[in-house]
């Protein structure tokens, strides 16, 4: 063998042993890239379907959860519940399932008071409420919010969908009063007052006023601000996969649930209500929405009270609130 020959199959040799470090540096590189991608879609498809399935299928309160709760705090009296008379109602929504609500009547009223119930509750969550405006003498209309009490859905949307059931209620109300002087208000709790706000800037100011007990502003902010507060997650790592997975599954975008982009639709009066300490949905929220409220507005801030807790906690406020805010619209 010449140097010439020896020195190709030594060149040979070196090329092969290159080639096998390539092809095993290649194998193990694809593995680490197989494994990362794996992990990235694992992540996405856990926070996606994890996440949005908090967010559609929510935990909802029994029955026996809210009675006992509202027993306790002196708001519910069952003997004087069952001793009014109301008239159970069913009405179609325009997303084909039907309203659960109730009628309670009262002889030679013209005015009528409907009640959006929070998240996870029913219309028994509404009955406190009921009876402050009862005893001014409103005929007053209860109803569940889709996918609670014994109303259809199979989904919560924050308000993206309840909006158009709201509507519904109020065109039942408006039909069922028969009479073009009637007066009809919509008070809200949470959940429910976003509901009202985004029924009354996003598809019409149909009501001749509000009353939004503890909203959220926007609901992508909301639950941000949750994430930080229960899990320390910072909303970069969740929303915008939550966010592609709820159009998905749901057909809605969380940016499509902000009362906050609507509000200055709204012409008619709007009393804002939310507690100074309430920690699951900030007092910021509803300032905010109070700011940029156009028109006759009132703000009550209760010095107590948790979540949803401000008529609760300071029943003669809450009632002289209403009160002074129905004197200075006229319906006192």
């Amino acid at each position: 063998m010449n140097v010439n020959d020896r020195t190709k199959e030594q060149q040979c040799a070196i090329n092969n042993k290159i080639s096998n470090l390539l092809e095993v540096f290649t194998v193990k590189q694809l593995k680490n890239l197989l494994i990362i991608l794996g992990l990235i879609l694992t992540y996405v498809l856990f926070v996606g379907i994890y996440f949005t399935n908090k967010v559609m299928y929510i935990r909802k309160k029994t029955n026996e959860e809210i009675l006992d709760r509202e027993m306790k705090l002196g708001h519910y009296k069952e003997e004087a519940y069952r001793k009014l008379a109301k008239k159970e109602l069913t009405i179609p929504s325009p997303l084909g399932y039907n309203i659960y609500g109730e009628l309670f009547d009262l002889p030679d009223s013209n005015r009528y008071m409907i009640f959006s119930h929070g998240v996870t509750q029913n219309t028994l969550n509404s009955i406190k409420y009921m009876n402050i405006f009862m005893r001014k003498g409103w005929n007053v209309v209860l109803y569940d919010h889709r996918r609670h009490g014994k109303s259809g859905g199979t989904t919560t949307s924050y308000g993206f969908y309840e909006k158009h059931d709201l509507k519904a209620v109020v065109d039942w109300v408006r039909d069922q009063a028969a009479d073009d002087e009637a007066i009809i208000g919509v008070h809200g709790e949470s959940m429910g007052a976003a509901t009202l706000l985004m029924y009354a800037g996003g598809l019409e100011d149909g009501a001749d006023f509000y009353i939004a007990d503890c909203p959220f502003s926007d609901l992508e902010e909301q639950l941000a601000y949750r994430l930080k507060a229960d899990f320390k997650i910072p909303k970069q790592l969740v929303m915008p996969i939550a966010s592609t997975f709820l159009r998905l599954r749901d057909k809605y975008s969380i940016r499509d649930v902000s009362p906050i982009n609507v509000i200055e639709n709204i012409d008619n009066p709007v009393l804002f209500i939310h507690s100074e300490p309430d920690d699951f949905i900030p007092i910021m929220m509803t300032q905010q929405l109070f700011e940029k409220k156009k028109g006759k507005k009132q703000l009550y801030v209760a010095k107590n009270g948790s979540h949803a807790m401000s008529y609760s906690d300071n029943r003669e406020e809450y009632e002289k609130a209403i009160d002074e805010f129905l004197e200075e619209i006229g319906y006192s």
